[in-house]
Order: C-alpha cells, then sequence, then structure tokens
C-alpha cells in the first residue's frame, strides 16, 4: 500500500501526465482526505474486473489506470496463447468509448488480435461474441447498474464467462507487475488501419438475437402493452428486436432514456433494482394504460419489471421475476412436451427459496452457487463438458439477472425481456397479471418474503471496518434475538464452492440471514428472508426483522470513517 501523498505528488510531477487530469489533481492541493482517497491504493483487480470512480489516482479509472489494466490482461492473454484474440465492447458511460479503443491498442501493441465493436453494445452480444469469435477473451467496458461517475473493466474467458478467481487472481498479478505511468499511450486508430484492430460484423448480432429467439416458449399470447426503457444504456435496440419478433405486442418506449446518455440525467442510480429508477417507466405505463414496464440497465444484463393493477403499478422483486421465470418455463417445456429428460437450472445461495420448490415440483437439479454470474457460468461450463447443456433451462439471481438458456455465459437483459413479455402475454390470455400468477406460485409453494439491505463503507477506513464487522459475525450466538439454527460460513467451511467471504444464518422462526462484502462496490449487503404463513404475515414480520438484522453491522458515529459518513440504501 503506497503513501497517498508521495504517489499523488509523483503524478503531478510527471510531465506527459494529462491536461484534465493535471488540473483536477492541482486543485486538491491541501485535500488531504481527498487526496488518500484517491490514492490510498491501486484500484483493485477482483472477481467482477475493475470498477471504480472515473477521475485523476490509482484508486480510480483514467487513461492510465485502464492502460495498465490492460496490459495486464493482454500479458494473462498471451501466456496462454502466441496467437491470443480478444473481443471488445463498451456501452454509454463516460468515456467507455475511449477507454475502450485504448484498451484496443495496447492489446494490439501487445501482439493480441483485436475484436471491437464499432458501436455500443449490451454486455450479453460481447459475452456471446467472445464463443462466436472463437477469440481467447473478452473485455467490455462498462459500471453496469453503478452510478455515473462509475466505470469498469469486465473481463471474460474463452467460454464467455467471467473469469473464476483462480483467472482473476492470475490477471491481478499481471496488472500488478505494470506501472501506471507511461510515456507514450498507443493510438487505436494505428492499429485499425495495419488490420490489427478488425471491426465486429452484424452477424454477430444477428446469430445472437436467433439464439434467443430459439428459446421463446411459444404458448397461446394475448394482445399485451409494454413500456420500456433502456436507462439511457444499450439495450434499446436488442430488446426492441427480440420484441418485435412476438405476436400482438405494442412497445412504448420511455422517451427521456431512449438514447444513449453516460449522464442518466433522470436517473441518479441507474439500477432496475431501485424504485426511483423505475419512476418515469411507471409513470408512463399508468399514463398509456400499459401493461406491465420492463427496463434495462445501461449495459442490458439486468431487468426491472412493473406490473399495472387496479392499484397502481406494481414493481416485482428479483426474486419473484425469477420464481414467475422458472416455473413459466418449466410448465411451457412440459406443455410441449420439450422438457430435457434431465433438466438443470442454477441459482444462488442468497436467492428466494422458492426456487427449490419450483426444481423439485417438475424434477430440475438446481446448482445452488455464490453470488455472481460466473459461478452460473462455471455451471453452464460443467454441464457443456459432460454433454449435458442443452439439458440447461434457466438461472436467475435475486439481483435482477437471468439467463433462459445455455447460448451464452451471462445474464441477459435482452432474452429476460423477450420470456417477461411472453410471460405476461401467457397470463393475460388466462386473465391474470404477472402479479396474480405470482400470488398462485405462493398458494402453491408457500410465501417467502426476501429483503435486500445495504450499507456503505467508504474508503481505507470502511474496508478495514467492514472486514470487522464480518468478523464479529462469526462470534456471533443468536442474530435479531434469534436463536441461529445453522451457520455457513462459506470463507472458512468446507462447502463445495469457492471461498467467498459470505456468512448464512438459519435462524428460528423460518427465517434467514446472509451477509455478504459486494465485489463491485464498498457495500455490505444483507439478504432477508422470513417464510409466512400469508404475505400481510410475512412482510409485517420483515418490518420487525430487517432492522433488527442490521444492527450488528450499523456503523455507531464513533466507527464512521472521516471522509464519508455510510448511510444505509434500501434497494427493493
Amino acid at each position: 500500500m503506497s503513501n497517498p501523498l508521495e504517489a499523488y505528488q509523483k503524478w503531478l510531477r510527471y510531465p506527459q501526465l494529462d491536461g484534465g487530469l493535471r488540473d483536477e489533481l492541482e486543485a486538491l492541493s491541501g485535500r488531504e482526505d481527498e487526496i488518500a482517497d484517491r490514492f490510498w491504493k491501486d484500484l483493485s483487480f477482483g472477481t467482477g474486473g475493475l470498477r471504480g470512480k472515473l477521475g485523476a489516482g490509482t484508486n480510480r479509472m483514467n487513461v492510465y489506470t485502464v492502460a495498465k489494466a490492460a496490459r495486464g490482461i493482454g500479458k494473462y492473454l498471451l501466456q496462454a496463447s502466441e496467437l491470443a484474440s480478444c473481443a471488445i465492447g463498451y456501452d454509454s458511460r463516460r468515456c467507455s468509448r475511449s477507454f475502450a479503443e485504448l484498451t484496443a491498442a495496447v492489446l494490439a501493441e501487445l501482439g493480441v488480435r483485436v475484436h471491437l465493436f464499432d458501436e455500443l453494445v449490451p454486455t450479453p452480444i460481447l459475452s456471446f461474441a467472445v464463443r462466436y469469435l472463437r477469440c481467447d477473451g473478452g473485455i467490455m467496458i462498462t459500471a453496469s447498474h453503478n452510478p455515473r461517475e462509475y466505470n469498469g473493466i469486465k473481463v471474460y474467458d474463452r467460454s464467455g464467462c467471467q473469469l473464476n478467481d483462480e483467472a482473476a487472481r492470475e490477471v491481478a498479478a499481471c496488472i500488478a507487475r505494470h506501472q501506471d505511468l507511461v510515456s507514450r499511450l498507443p493510438d487505436c486508430a494505428d492499429f485499425a488501419g495495419r488490420g490489427k484492430i478488425l471491426p465486429i460484423g452484424r452477424d454477430v448480432y444477428d446469430a445472437f438475437h436467433e439464439a434467443v429467439l430459439e428459446r421463446s416458449i411459444e404458448l397461446p399470447p394475448e394482445e399485451l402493452h409494454v413500456v420500456y426503457s433502456p436507462f439511457n444504456g444499450t439495450g434499446n435496440r436488442a430488446v426492441r428486436r427480440a420484441l418485435a419478433a412476438l405476436p400482438k405486442l405494442r412497445v412504448s418506449v420511455v422517451p427521456e432514456q431512449e438514447n444513449p446518455d453516460g449522464e442518466f440525467p433522470t436517473i441518479p442510480r441507474p439500477n432496475p433494482e431501485l424504485p426511483e429508477a423505475m419512476a418515469l417507466s411507471v409513470q408512463l405505463t399508468e399514463e398509456l394504460g400499459a401493461d406491465i414496464c420492463i427496463a434495462t440497465d445501461p449495459d442490458c444484463d439486468r431487468v426491472g419489471v412493473g406490473v399495472n393493477t387496479p392499484d397502481g403499478v406494481k414493481l416485482l422483486s428479483g426474486n419473484q421475476v425469477g420464481a414467475l421465470m422458472f416455473h413459466f418455463i418449466c410448465e411451457g417445456l412440459r406443455a410441449a412436451e420439450s422438457l430435457p429428460e434431465q433438466p438443470s437450472a442454477a441459482t444462488t445461495v442468497v436467492s428466494t427459496p422458492m426456487a427449490d420448490e419450483i426444481a423439485s415440483d417438475y424434477g430440475v437439479k438446481l446448482y445452488k452457487v455464490l453470488t455472481g454470474f460466473k459461478y452460473i457460468g462455471d455451471i453452464v461450463n460443467r454441464l457443456e463438458r459432460e454433454g449435458k447443456a442443452e439439458g440447461f433451462i434457466f438461472a436467475f439471481e435475486e439481483s435482477f439477472g437471468y439467463l433462459i438458456g445455455p447460448y451464452i455465459r451471462e445474464k441477459d437483459g435482452v432474452g429476460a425481456a423477450m420470456m417477461v413479455c411472453e410471460m405476461a402475454s401467457f397470463y393475460k390470455n388466462q386473465g391474470m397479471t404477472l402479479v396474480d400468477a405470482y400470488e398462485s406460485l405462493e398458494k402453491r409453494y408457500g410465501v417467502f418474503v426476501s429483503r435486500l439491505e445495504t450499507l456503505r463503507y467508504e474508503g481505507r477506513e470502511g474496508e478495514e471496518l467492514m472486514r470487522a464487522k464480518m468478523d464479529a459475525l462469526r462470534g456471533r450466538q443468536e442474530i435479531a434475538g434469534l436463536r441461529i439454527l445453522e451457520r455457513t460460513d462459506y470463507l472458512h467451511d468446507d462447502t463445495g464452492l469457492p471461498r467467498s467471504n459470505v456468512l448464512r444464518f438459519a435462524l428460528e422462526g423460518g427465517r434467514q440471514a446472509v451477509y455478504r462484502p459486494s465485489g463491485t462496490e464498498p457495500l455490505l449487503k444483507l439478504y432477508l428472508t422470513v417464510r409466512a404463513p400469508t404475505r400481510e404475515e410475512g412482510e409485517r414480520e420483515m418490518e420487525a426483522f430487517a432492522p433488527a438484522a442490521l444492527e450488528p453491522v450499523v456503523q455507531r458515529a464513533a466507527e464512521q470513517p472521516e471522509q464519508a459518513a455510510p448511510g444505509k440504501e434500501r434497494l427493493g
């Protein structure tokens, strides 16, 4: 860990420093807390790739930290193959295109053959392109659903899956060998002109589209009016193309959020998990009398869903949509007599237990993995090696990520949007909304009320404090005044899953609490579940359970880092 002030002064003394970054650093003179936040560490590469705020400093996303990461990724790829190739895509965020072109140039300079999208693209299509073009890896410039001041780098292996833990550690080690500041940054145009960087053609988009449509569940449709928002991101064309293939479907797009805009002017946090992010979609749904609204995050790998009911638009949780989609796919395939002989699906250890009930009902092998879609991708890869990939029918995680088939190894907002609309159309034909359909699942499988609570821990002090809070939880004998019936420590226990700083507590009274530090933001996440006889009773119990379960990790005033007092962020 470097001395922040020394690192700051080193950057200021660097003669070739980008003028805008120099101005930014000079304006920080005397602001020791801000300097410390920007330079207390290098922006770390982890299992979710690289992600951070835009700006000057080693702990920020800028041309120097991106070039350093690209050099490390390139060296890693060349270790695997002397003729390594890589597909690169980018979203609508600030600097995404320039970072993608810089990354392409750095890789080309090292000798990696680069395939570069010439326009912004959804993350699932980048994942598909890696497989389709038979590349050795892939890079997506995106910060997914983070706030507008963030950007990041997701890295994929040759299967189109985000790097597993071991590979991520190897890439991090390769990155660490390089310096941030270099005398020259390569130019993408130079390498493109020499055929070292190749544009990705329309055939990739067409093949992806066909792969999505192959997963369609052809059940009797009904006329459906859908409001859609791409959140000023990458989903507009791809999602609307998929929806256009469905019969009896009318799509209205939220005009303020239709076109790409990295400022996200109407959404402070472009995350479909947040009710405030869905506000304009809800408003237009009510104004037009549409049946449902859907929204995809900026890189189009997550989907939010709202349902128009007589009491107004109700937003569904990721667990509710996941359970609905899982059941719909199982039922649709069974009705068409095309449910595989050995069907399989996957979800995470923090997702709703209703998935287990549905899997048991339909004879589906359900794999439970850690949070992070790369673990689901690993499951699909394993099934492929065993010749069983065609039996894979669905995967989801509670954070609004879904995959409707084995055509990629990443969550897919395009395919999920299509499936949600098919599902809503089918149930409308039966005289039901998606809310009605979920209530019927509760009658069949039981009531599970879930909630996600998050606490923000900023900076070095926050990171250390969050680690201390997790360690303290390991010694507790009760949570929220409830006896612990079963404790699972995914960092120390032999669970058969990769080691991870996650704690799961099964508590008396049908309650569950899972504590997990985020891998991409300075957040501690708490996943809560209550099983109850009725939804009303479950929600009432959750109102008492949630604050009590949060109490062990809420920061006291004396503990809060000076540079940023964290606040609780309820995400739904």
